[in-house]
C-alpha cells in the first residue's frame, strides 16, 4: 500500500514537471530566455527558486539527519541562521547591487561577471572549471539524499536494480526532461510548486512526528530528549557549541558566493520586486530550514543508539530520517499518505537544487568556456542553445554516475562543495559589487584562496595527527580568508583603469 500509494505522487508529480516544462519552451528560444527568463522574473518566483535551490534532499536527509542527532533541538539555530543570514541578509546586500550590476556588464553568468568587471578572460576560464568540477559531487549528494528516503520506502530490487539506483535514475531524466524543455522559466515556475509543496509537506511531518506514539508530544519529546541526553535539549548544544557554530556560518554565508544561488538575483525584475524577494525567500527558509532540523532531532525517538552514540543503522547518519519516517508512517492508510506527501517534499527540494546546479554548470562551459575562444558569434549564438541543451543532459549523466558510487556521509560531501565554490567567490563577488578599489590582483587572490585553504588544511590534517580535518571549519575559514584577502591584496596593488570600472558603477 505504501508503495502503491507513493508511485501514483510520483506519477502526478512528474506530469506537472514535464507540462510545465512544454509550457516553457516558448519563452526559453534564445540563449537569455534560457538562463535568465528575460529578466522579468517577480518577486515569488525568484523567492521560491532562491529557497528550493538553498534546501535540497540533503538537508532532510543529511544535515536534518546527523545534526539533529549530534545537538538536537539546538540545530533550530541552524534553520534561524539560513533564514536571516543566508536568506535575509543576503538579499539586502547582494540582490539589487548584482541585479543592477550584471545588467550593465550583461552578464548571464557567474564567470562572465567576474571577467567583465575585472577585464580579465582568464577570470572567466578559472572560474567556469571550479564551477563544473566542484558542483558535481554537490549534485551527486542530491541524488544520493533522495535516493536514501527511497530506498527506505521501497526495500526490495526493482527492475534488478536498487531502489536507490531506480531513484536517482528517475530523477536524473525528469530534471533534464523539463529543465532542457524551458530552461530558467522551467525552473522557475516548478520551483514556486515545488516550494509550495515543501511547506505543506514540513508542517505535516512536524506534526504528525509530534504526534506519533513514540514521541508522545511535544513537552513529552522536550522532557525524553533531556534524559537521554542534557546537551539535546540545551539551548546552544552544550559542549558541541563550536560544531553548532561552523554549520551556521558555513550554510548561511556559503549561499554569498555559490553561483546557482546568486544567479536568482539576475533575473529579478526590478527594485521593488527584490524588496519583496528578500521577505519571501525569509520566511520560507525560516519554515523550511527549522522544520527539517527540528524534525531530525526527533530521529532517537525511533531509533537506538549504538555504544558509540551514533544511530545503530547500516547507513549511519543517512539513513536517520528515512528510517524515522518510514517506521512513523508506514503502518496505516492515512500514514501512507503522509508519507508521500513528505517523500514529494524531499522530491521537490532535490529537483530545484539540481536543475540551479545544472542551470549553472552546464552555462559554465557553454557560455564561458566555449565563448572565449569563438570567433564567429553570429553562428556560436545560434548553436549555442543546442550545445547548453546538451551539456545539461550531460552535467546531470555525469553528476549522477558519481552519485552511484559510495562516498562518505552526504554532509560532507556537501560541505566540501560549499567550502570550496563559496570560498573561491565569495570575496571577488562582495567587493565587487561595493569597492571600485578592488584589483585584479586583488580578486585573483580570492579565486585562488578557496582552494589553497582546502589544500594546505588537508594537508596540515596528514602531517600533524593532532589536528582534525573538520570540513565545516575548514569551509568557513576559505570563505573568511576569501573577503579578508581580497581588499588587502587590492590595496597595494595596481588599480582598474577608469573607463572598466565606470562600466560596472554609475
Amino acid at each position: 500500500m505504501t508503495q502503491g500509494i507513493a508511485i501514483a505522487a510520483l506519477v502526478i508529480f512528474a506530469a506537472a514537471m514535464v507540462v510545465i516544462g512544454i509550457f516553457s519552451s516558448k519563452k526559453s528560444t534564445t540563449l537569455d530566455g534560457f538562463l535568465l527568463g528575460g529578466r522579468k522574473i517577480g518577486a515569488w518566483l525568484s523567492a521560491f527558486s532562491y529557497g528550493t535551490t538553498y534546501f535540497s534532499a540533503v538537508i532532510f536527509i543529511g544535515y536534518a539527519g546527523k545534526n539533529g542527532w549530534d545537538v538536537g533541538l539546538s540545530a533550530l539555530w541552524i534553520g534561524v541562521g539560513n533564514a536571516l543570514l543566508g536568506a535575509l541578509l543576503a538579499w539586502i546586500f547582494l540582490a539589487n547591487r548584482t541585479r543592477k550590476m550584471t545588467r550593465k556588464l550583461d552578464s548571464r553568468t557567474m564567470p562572465e561577471f567576474f571577467s567583465s568587471r575585472y577585464d580579465c578572460k582568464g577570470m572567466k576560464i578559472y572560474s567556469a572549471v571550479i564551477i563544473f568540477i566542484f558542483l558535481v559531487p554537490y549534485a551527486a549528494t542530491v541524488y544520493k539524499g533522495l535516493g536514501s528516503l527511497f530506498g527506505s520506502i521501497f526495500p526490495n530490487d526493482i527492475l534488478g536494480m536498487s531502489p536507490t539506483t531506480v531513484c536517482m535514475i528517475i530523477v536524473a531524466v525528469l530534471a533534464a526532461v523539463y529543465l532542457v524543455l524551458g530552461g530558467y522559466i522551467a525552473s522557475a515556475i516548478s520551483n514556486l510548486i515545488q516550494g509550495v509543496i515543501m511547506i505543506v509537506g514540513v508542517i505535516i511531518m512536524c506534526i504528525a512526528l509530534v504526534n506519533n506514539p513514540n514521541v508522545g508530544g511535544f513537552a513529552n519529546a522536550i522532557e525524553s530528549l533531556s534524559e537521554i541526553d542534557p546537551k539535546l535539549t540545551s539551548v546552544f548544544g552544550g559542549n558541541n557549541w563550536t560544531f553548532l557554530l561552523w554549520n551556521i556560518l558555513l550554510t548561511s554565508f556559503g549561499t554569498w558566493g555559490l553561483p546557482q544561488m546568486v544567479h536568482k538575483y539576475y533575473a529579478i525584475k526590478d527594485d521593488h520586486e527584490v524588496k519583496k524577494g528578500a521577505v519571501i525567500s525569509t520566511i520560507f527558509c525560516m519554515v523550511i530550514g527549522c522544520g527539517a532540523y527540528f524534525a531530525g532531532s526527533l530521529g532517537r525517538f525511533f531509533i537506538a543508539a549504538n555504544e558509540n552514540g551514533a544511530p545503530d543503522l547500516a547507513g549511519g547518519y543517512d539513513s536517520v530520517v528515512p528510517t524515522m519516517l518510514n517506521s512513523a508512517f508506514s503502518t496505516s492508510f492515512m500514514g501512507n499518505i503522509l508519507l508521500s506527501v513528505i517523500l514529494l517534499c524531499v522530491l521537490s527540494a532535490s529537483m530545484s537544487t539540481l536543475t540551479s546546479i545544472v542551470l549553472t554548470s552546464s552555462t559554465a562551459i557553454t557560455v564561458d568556456l566555449a565563448g572565449v575562444f569563438r570567433k564567429n558569434k553570429e553562428i556560436d549564438a545560434i548553436k549555442q542553445m543546442l550545445i547548453t541543451r546538451i551539456l545539461c543532459f550531460a552535467f546531470i549523466g555525469l553528476s549522477l554516475i558519481f552519485a552511484l558510487f559510495n562516498f562518505s556521509i552526504i554532509v560532507s560531501v556537501m560541505s566540501f562543495s560549499w567550502g570550496v565554490v563559496s570560498g573561491c567567490f565569495l570575496g571577488p563577488y562582495f567587493w565587487a559589487l561595493y569597492s571600485k578599489k578592488t584589483t585584479r590582483a586583488g580578486a585573483w587572490s580570492g579565486l585562488l584562496s578557496g582552494i589553497t585553504v582546502f589544500a594546505v588544511y588537508y594537508i596540515l590534517s596528514l602531517a600533524v595527527p593532532a589536528v582534525k580535518f573538520d570540513v565545516a571549519m575548514c569551509g568557513v575559514i576559505a570563505m573568511a580568508v576569501s573577503f579578508v584577502i581580497v581588499p588587502v591584496v587590492s590595496s597595494f596593488t595596481k588599480q582598474l583603469p577608469e573607463e572598466t570600472i565606470a562600466k560596472s558603477f554609475d
